[in-house]
């Protein structure tokens, strides 16, 4: 039978030797052998045991309860507890993707963030189900399957939400140099802004409606999880838009 020394183990299962000290003293894991001067030594059987208390602790137990459950429980059974620990570390790390999207693409919405605009952001998930009651308070079942299918998601990186992105940038700008919403770029926008409304909302002109008035409230919007857009924004392309559809009408 080989053994292996504290600092050999402490090594291939990067525990540390006090802790393996500690295991020892309270009667958790005490290896195999120990020679004339209480230097330990452990077995293959030892590792197999350190490394099923590694897992366990992984699930927040407490030392305690992994001495008791250690003898009774199976290897398949550890593999299954150690799968579903793996699985939710793997959701954890995906909701922390779709967070930093969600900050990047404001970033280029807005230029800059301060810290507390990122606190909504982050907790977008922990206020979800209070989202949804809001979402029933001001729109119907399909409206909401419409909306919620086709609403650029800033957690995501993808053409839609870079088109989305792009409009609101060149608003921007619009504003920075002062253009007013009947200049050729404001009339510009104000058909892109309705061919992606058209995307949006499917041909249905009274939800666009409706969403937009909800869009240029920041408390409605912030209660069904809408990231804000500026007032001047909405201002602006709200008149863009009429009067590029007043051009229409004459021609």
């Amino acid at each position: 039978m080989k053994f292996h020394s504290t600092g050999e183990v402490s090594k291939m299962l990067n525990i540390s030797v006090r802790t393996l000290r500690y295991y020892d003293q309270i009667g958790l894991m005490s290896p195999n052998k120990k020679d004339e001067h209480g230097k330990r030594f452990y077995s293959d059987e030892d590792l197999l045991i350190l490394k099923k208390i590694t897992i366990l602790k992984m699930l927040n137990l407490s030392l305690n309860n992994i001495g008791k459950i250690l003898s009774k429980i199976t290897m398949e059974k550890l593999l299954y507890v150690h799968r579903d620990y793996l699985q939710q570390k793997m959701e954890g790390y995906h909701a922390s993707v779709k967070h930093t999207n969600s900050l990047l693409n404001s970033i280029k919405l807005e230029g800059d963030l301060k810290w507390e605009q990122l606190i909504p952001l982050i907790q977008e998930d922990q206020t979800k189900g209070s989202a949804d009651e809001k979402w029933n308070k001001y729109f119907g079942l399909q409206e909401q399957v419409t909306l919620k299918g086709n609403l650029p998601k800033l957690e995501q990186d993808n053409p839609q939400v870079r088109r989305w992105i792009n409009l609101n940038r060149r608003i921007e700008l619009c504003l920075k140099r002062g253009d007013s919403p009947k200049s050729e770029e404001g009339q510009i926008i104000a058909e892109e802004t309705l061919f992606l409304s058209e995307e949006l909302f499917e041909g249905d002109e009274q939800l666009g409606d409706k969403f937009f008035e909800i869009r240029k409230s920041p408390e409605k919007s912030r209660e069904i999880n809408l990231y804000p857009v500026k007032e001047k924004v909405l201002d602006f392309v709200e008149e863009a838009i009429q009067l590029f559809e007043e051009n229409m009408h004459v021609k």
